[in-house]
């Protein structure tokens, strides 16, 4: 049987949102930094150099343990290569927050203040 993605694969695993969105940037920025290096086909040793790391680190990134390497630590490689950082973030639909604070309207949830 065949399981569709339905954007984030790492929520679709069981992670919460906020360890699968971790996740996923950090696989999107190693997919990044991954990219660079076979662009500009450098071997690992290379890359190492240029990036002023050790191999492992880069073996890390070409066999996409995300699990290893930090999303800030991808910062800093991909700020070496040069390249432009552009942002984006998508605003969730009225519908999308509706459910979401349906809980805490609804009286479910305590603030704890009297």
């Amino acid at each position: 049987m065949t399981k569709v993605t339905k954007g984030n694969v790492f929520r679709d695993l069981g992670f919460d949102a906020s360890e699968s969105a971790d996740l996923a940037l950090r696989a999107y920025l190693m997919a990044e930094v991954r990219r660079f290096i076979e662009s500009n086909n450098l071997t690992q040793v290379k890359a190492a150099k240029f990036f002023g790391i050790t191999q492992p680190k880069i073996s890390y990134i070409m066999n996409g343990m995300v699990e290893k390497i930090s999303s800030d630590y991808l910062i800093g490689l991909l700020a070496k290569t040069g390249g432009e950082f552009r942002y984006s973030f998508k605003q969730p639909t009225k519908r999308q927050v509706a459910e979401r604070l349906s809980p805490y309207r609804s009286g479910r949830y305590s603030t704890g203040r009297k």
